[in-house]
């Protein structure tokens, strides 16, 4: 399984430099999944960057993976992955995320580095 961070999805609607690699994950839905952390940071961003309807593409685009809540679950172990790693809440709940799924995190956040399970990609 693979989660791609918000800073991927970006990546991947912006065209940017780093968009091809985050397209193998990204277009493989089957073993996609995304945080609810993940559609609110993406909503916004593009939202404040284009516009409403451009913001709405990239969400349903987003949920032809499959969609993870944040749960009691999720929550209580991000809260100590935070704790021990200085991570700020919404990294700490999007790594939660993919460790409870078995997945990998696709990101291009530095926050990241060290981390296992993590795919962390140069800009």
């Amino acid at each position: 399984m693979n989660l791609v961070d918000s800073s991927g999805w970006l990546e991947y609607f912006g065209s940017g430099i780093n968009a091809g690699i985050f397209a193998s994950a990204i277009e493989n839905t089957k073993e996609l999944i995304v945080s609810t952390i993940n559609l609110y940071e993406v909503y916004k961003k593009v939202l404040t960057e284009r516009n409403e309807n451009n913001a709405l593409e990239a969400i349903g685009f987003m949920q032809q993976a499959k969609v993870i809540d944040v749960d009691i679950s999720i929550s209580i172990q991000a809260a100590g992955i935070s704790y021990l790693n200085k991570l700020p809440m919404a990294d700490s709940i999007i790594y939660t995320t993919a460790l409870q799924n078995d997945a990998i995190l696709w990101t291009q956040d530095i926050d990241f580095k060290g981390l296992p399970y993590v795919k962390l990609i140069n800009k």
